[in-house]
Order: C-alpha cells, then sequence, then structure tokens
C-alpha cells in the first residue's frame, strides 16, 4: 500500500480499559497480525502476555500507570524472542479504538490534546471506556513521542441515522441541554460487515442488510446503501436487547421501582442493570454463552430461559428492521456468538418463513464458523455469517489520515 509516496508498512492497534490494554500489530502490506498481546492488572500487580514470532511470552511485572504498559509493549515488540520489529520507528502510526465521540465526532481523527479533552468531557456518555481510553491516549503519546496516532470511534459510522432514529421521546430540551439521543456503537464491526457484504455481492447501492453484532456486548444495524438508519444500542452501550451481563431495553419504571423497594442509588442500578444482568442475571449461571449452551445440555431451564429471550428478542427486532428498511437482502451474523454459537443464530433464523427466509440445519452445520450463507436458494433474504475483523477497519482508518 503506496500513500502520498510513502510505503506504509506496520501500523499497532490499541484497545484500552481501565485495567487493560490490548494490542495488535499490523503488517498492513498483508493484514497480517505479526504480534498481539495484553497487559492486565493495570494499577495493580501488572502482567503481559506478548506473543509473536510464533513465541508467546508471559511475564509478571508492575504497572502503576498505562504509561508503564507501553513501555513494556514497545520492549516485548523490540527484545526476547517475541521480537518482530528493530525499533519503533518501523511502526508508522497508531490506532485507537475509542468508545464515545457524541456529535462531535463521526469520523477518524488524528489524536491531539484537543481530542482527548473530548474524550473526557463525554466520560458521562462512556463512563467505563471513555476516561481509561483518554488516559491510555495521553500514555501512548508520551511513550511514543511524534508517531502519528488516530482515534477511530465506536459511534461514528451511525452518525447518518435520521433525527426520527435517534431522538427520544422525552423532553427536547433535554436533547439540546445534555446531547441525550441514540448514538449506537460496535460502529467499526457493523462497517465492517458492511463494506464485505459490499464486496461479496459487487454492488455499492440498492443494498439493505442487518448486521447483527452478537457477543459479550451486541447489537444490531439497520444499513441501507452502507449507511445506517437504525441500531439498537442507545446512550450508552446498555440499550438494545439481552447481553452477557446488560439488561438491554426494560420498561424504565423497572428501574425506579426497584431503587424504591431496595433503596438503591442511580449509580448502584446502573451498576446492576450493566453488570449483574443479562445472560448472567436471567441464568444464575454466567455471562458466558459457552457455559449457558453447557447448562442446556443438562437441562437447566433457566439456561434455556436465557436463550428463549434472546432468540426472541432478536426476531423482533430483525421483523422491525425489514419493516422499516421496506426489504432487506441479507441478515448477518458476527461477534463472538454470531461466528460461534450455531444453534443460537438458526434458532433466530428458523420460523421465519412469513418473511420469506428460509434455512436448514444442515446448511447451518455445514457453514460453521466461516463466512458464508445458511439460507436455501429459494430464501428472499439472505442468512449469512461474516467474520468480523474490527482492528483492521481501525488500521486502513488510521494509514487513511497518516
Amino acid at each position: 500500500m503506496v500513500i502520498r509516496g510513502f510505503r506504509l508498512m506496520k501500523v499497532l492497534i490499541i484497545n484500552a480499559g481501565s485495567s487493560s490494554l490490548k494490542y495488535q500489530l499490523i503488517e498492513m502490506d498483508t493484514e497480517e497480525i505479526i504480534a498481539k498481546g495484553i497487559c492486565e492488572r493495570i494499577g495493580l500487580s501488572g502482567r503481559i502476555v506478548h506473543t509473536g514470532n510464533n513465541v508467546t511470552v508471559e511475564k509478571d511485572m508492575p504497572f502503576p500507570t498505562h504509561k508503564e504498559a507501553f513501555v513494556a509493549v514497545v520492549d516485548f515488540l523490540t527484545n526476547g524472542e517475541g521480537k518482530v520489529i528493530n525499533s519503533m520507528k518501523d511502526i508508522t502510526a497508531v490506532g485507537h479504538r475509542a468508545l464515545h465521540g457524541g456529535e462531535i465526532y463521526s469520523e477518524p481523527v488524528i489524536i491531539d490534546d484537543k481530542v482527548i479533552e473530548d474524550m473526557l468531557d463525554l466520560s458521562e456518555l462512556g463512563p467505563l471506556h471513555n476516561p481509561p481510553q483518554a488516559i491510555a491516549m495521553r500514555a501512548c503519546r508520551e511513550v511514543f513521542g511524534n508517531t502519528p496516532m488516530v482515534a477511530v470511534f465506536d459511534t461514528a459510522f451511525h452518525q447518518t441515522m435520521p433525527p426520527k432514529a435517534y431522538i427520544f421521546p422525552i423532553p427536547y430540551e433535554y436533547y439540546e441541554k445534555y446531547h441525550i439521543r441514540r448514538y449506537g456503537f460496535h460502529g467499526t464491526s457493523h462497517k465492517y460487515i458492511s463494506l464485505r457484504y459490499h464486496e461479496i455481492v459487487k454492488k455499492q447501492t440498492d443494498t439493505k442488510i442487518i448486521s447483527c453484532h452478537l457477543g459479550n456486548g451486541s447489537s444490531l444495524a439497520a444499513i441501507v446503501n452502507g449507511k445506517v438508519i437504525d441500531t439498537t444500542m442507545g446512550l450508552t452501550p446498555l440499550d438494545g436487547f439481552i447481553m452477557g451481563t446488560r439488561s438491554g431495553a426494560i420498561d424504565p419504571s423497572v428501574v425506579t421501582y426497584i431503587a424504591n423497594k431496595e433503596n438503591k442509588t442511580p449509580d448502584e442500578m446502573s451498576q446492576m442493570l450493566n453488570m449483574n444482568s443479562g445472560f448472567l442475571g436471567v441464568s444464575g449461571i454466567s455471562s458466558d454463552m459457552r457455559d449457558i449452551q453447557a447448562a442446556i445440555g443438562q437441562n437447566n431451564e433457566r439456561a434455556m430461559l436465557t436463550v428463549d429471550i434472546l432468540v426472541y428478542q432478536l426476531k423482533k427486532l430483525i421483523g422491525g428492521y425489514i419493516t422499516a428498511m421496506n426489504g432487506c437482502d441479507a441478515v448477518i451474523f458476527t461477534g463472538g456468538i454470531g461466528e460461534n454459537v450455531l444453534p443460537v443464530r438458526l434458532a433466530v433464523m428458523q420460523d421465519m418463513e412469513a418473511l420469506g427466509i428460509y434455512v436448514t440445519s444442515e446448511l447451518n452445520t455445514a457453514l460453521g464458523k466461516k463466512e458464508g450463507e445458511f439460507s436455501t436458494p429459494e430464501s428472499k433474504i439472505k442468512a449469512m455469517v461474516i467474520p468480523t475483523n474490527e482492528e483492521i477497519m481501525i488500521a486502513k482508518a488510521t494509514l487513511e489520515l497518516v
């Protein structure tokens, strides 16, 4: 890949959390991951797991802040058994996943002091992600110096939604004062699915798809001609449907009712709905769909109920989006559950013949975890799987700005 006369080779992708820092180093000519790893327990004892040069190295080491974690990443990339580059000069740019860009950022942006401050100002909209991501950006700049850095926002791809889709039916003044609206998330994944679908069908227009990103966090997006018209997540990633530990959309009165009965604060209710609900709350077993599936194998009724709720909610949302788009070409599954939990995606698409959707268990099993279709030839709407690749989307967006 050549841009403005320079051969751009390697991009480092950063996904920071409050106590963790995940990274991938991608060779852009081949789109190959040449190194990856995670720094864990930042602020505590600290540990790094690094894979490079076909070697995985694990080491306990102190990470008082994200800065020390970045120093360790540099060391492991350039030294020892997992070495893959000679120096940081071999890295063209760094791309950061950023959760919430509000209404400020509808495109990726070069990171400077203002971007970091805006990220912090938007912390109320993304309290679990924005602060650590902003802190990581600042620490990365300290360690990497003048290496160009780009923020790629989860919310950006959804900025094409019309007001009728993103305005909540509350007093309009709260949108004007506090920008309370539907933003949507998983935008990088949904964008990848849209672009990949256009490659498969070899056209850029006259397309209507529903992208189903299903994992521990999940969302759907209705996409017409590559533009999002609606998505399930809202002001925060809590909205939508049942997820690993998140409730998804519920009657708002449930929140006030439990708060009054249990004498819980707003923060405690937020904690409950974000961390103790969803698969975990209903099943009482786990937030991981693999554990839920194992429990179903043991005839656990609450595990069965958990999956029944997920499947039922997805059916309603898919049917609604087909109506909103006045048709649909394909329903596409991606993410950890969408790609790997075959019974769930099959159950979602079964019994939808009224919409012209026909799938079979045999086609679903034969497809497995690969890209392709599990709908029959007579199906008017294709049922598909496209494995997502958010990291390569961040890397490409980063190179476009460098």
